[in-house]
């Protein structure tokens, strides 16, 4: 079945761009945004405080389209499906309502200007995977780094995490990347006690 939609994904790329010289309009694109997190944020009172970073995306995720692999060495990007909102900023915000439920101890806070605050520490993260996958996976990977205040590093790792679509399609594969998501933060906010 997957298979299939992995088929039907590359025939509407091949046919929209054979048409992209015949039609100047087509049909909206359908727009995703990744599912929300809940959760609780810590407020001005705790004493931890954790800065996020914009992420930094391989150019090929930064791009308006879904990604999705369609074999062992092609990216295709969608015309037809395309992110709300610029990833990086749905990465970043998703990531610290997702930290602050997950450390409710810590302020997390959205770092965009490089702001230096005594004792916080800062998550750097580097993605160069955020895909639907051939095989039916969502497929999440790169690096982070937590520094302190000071800048000086204190803990670097690979991130990479997979998640089974649960059905065909692209809403399916924005939920997946979304649960990869979850998972993700469980990992960082775990790499964040063990720093402290």
């Amino acid at each position: 079945m997957m298979k299939r939609w992995i088929l039907a994904v590359l025939a509407a790329l091949t046919m929209t761009t054979g048409l992209a010289g015949c039609a100047s309009s087509g049909p909206a694109p359908a727009r995703y945004t990744l599912p929300e997190a809940t959760g609780n944020a810590a407020g001005a009172e705790a004493p931890h405080m954790l800065l996020l970073p914009p992420p930094r995306l391989a150019h090929y995720l930064d791009v308006e389209g879904l990604v999705m692999q369609v074999d062992d060495i092609t990216l295709v990007e969608a015309r037809g499906h395309q992110w709300a909102e610029a990833l990086g900023r749905q990465l970043q915000r998703g990531m610290r309502l997702r930290l602050a439920d997950r450390l409710p101890d810590t302020r997390v806070m959205l770092d965009e200007a490089g702001v230096r605050e005594p004792r916080a520490l800062t998550l750097r993260l580097e993605l160069d995977r955020f895909q639907g996958r051939h095989d039916g996976l969502a497929v999440i990977g790169g690096r982070w780094q937590l520094r302190d205040a000071e800048g000086h590093l204190l803990a670097m790792a690979s991130l990479r995490v997979e998640t089974e679509l649960d059905d065909d399609g692209y809403p399916s594969l924005v939920r997946a990347l979304g649960r990869g998501w979850d998972s993700a933060a469980d990992e960082l906010a775990e790499a964040v006690r063990r720093t402290r």
